[in-house]
């Protein structure tokens, strides 16, 4: 069992930034593929960014590409979202994820935080 604790969201205006925090507990960190999904109101569940269990692979969604950057430390059991250039658009509850395989949909995804709102104002 992993708990995901996130925080860091807030309100900001378009063209600022946020950096997104998760802690992990309940097991071994590095063991798991840690991911960043958003959903919007009235939207479904979309998958914004990965990290693998050393760091080294990430990915993202195509339209956060060069403005979002995820990492990790392993040390401290907690993953980040550095969220840089952010748009109305980028609005929505974000939630924190993990599992021992990289996927794309949520339905991969075996745990997840409870989520921290972020809006950017225009």
């Amino acid at each position: 069992q992993v708990q995901l604790v996130e925080s860091g969201g807030g309100l900001v205006q378009a063209g600022g930034s946020l950096r997104l925090s998760c802690v992990a507990s309940g097991s071994t960190f590095s063991n798991y593929v840690m991911g960043w999904f958003r959903q919007a109101p009235g939207k479904e569940r979309e998958f914004v960014a990965a990290i693998s269990w050393s760091g080294r692979s990430t990915y993202y969604v195509d339209s956060v590409k060069g403005r979002f950057t995820i990492s990790r430390d392993n040390a401290k059991n907690t993953v980040y979202l550095q969220m840089n250039r952010l748009k109305p658009e980028d609005t929505a509850i974000y939630y924190c994820t993990a599992d021992r395989e990289y996927g794309r949909s949520w339905y991969e995804y075996d745990y997840w935080g409870q989520g921290t709102q972020v809006t950017v104002s225009s």
